[in-house]
């Protein structure tokens, strides 16, 4: 008898949570599984700190970089004031150097107000040796992409611009080389 109210409170409370969410958020989860099922082109010109331009297409599942063919991109998404994002940079900069013809990093800045001059002071001194996106269109990127909840958030993509990979969090530098590996011996 006990187990049956147990069980039976267990699902009453159950009900009970997850019928008190926001009625926008009912509202969005329905339109982003409704924009799920429908195929996506989306493109974006992305400024560089160095005033060059990244073009990135989302494409239904792909995440394409017109200026990287042939290559295995590590999409980061980061911020300057995140102690993550600033821990993880030495194993971006390691990947970068150790996978340079085969592999590239892009960092892609998700702060606003932020000048290139500022960021460029942060490149220099945490020594980052890849490109850094600092766009008023970052922020759409992520969005585009399903939003951005955690930082840092990666996505390592394969040479046929298919996401490999989701990683959300610090990750070890050795689980990001292994599924690199892995993406090079397809």
């Amino acid at each position: 008898m006990q187990f049956k109210t147990l069980a039976f409170l267990s699902i009453l409370s159950i009900l009970l949570f997850t019928g008190c969410d926001s009625k926008d958020k009912d509202k969005e989860s329905k339109e982003s599984t409704s924009v799920q099922k429908v195929e996506r082109t989306t493109e974006f010109q992305l400024k560089t700190t160095n005033d060059g331009i990244i073009n990135i297409r989302l494409e239904n599942e792909k995440i394409i970089l017109k200026d990287y063919p042939n290559k295995i991109v590590l999409l980061n998404f980061f911020t300057t004031w995140c102690p993550a994002c600033k821990a993880e940079i030495p194993n971006l900069i390691q990947l970068q150097n150790g996978y340079k013809n085969d592999f590239v990093v892009i960092s892609v800045l998700l702060e606003e107000m932020k000048t290139n001059e500022q960021i460029k002071e942060f490149i220099k001194l945490s020594d980052i040796n890849y490109d850094v996106i600092n766009s008023p269109e970052s922020i759409e990127l992520a969005r585009s992409l399903g939003g951005i909840k955690s930082i840092p958030t990666m996505y390592l993509i394969d040479k046929n611009n298919v996401v490999f990979q989701k990683y959300v969090g610090l990750v070890p530098s050795e689980m990001m080389e292994i599924d690199i590996k892995k993406v090079l011996e397809r």
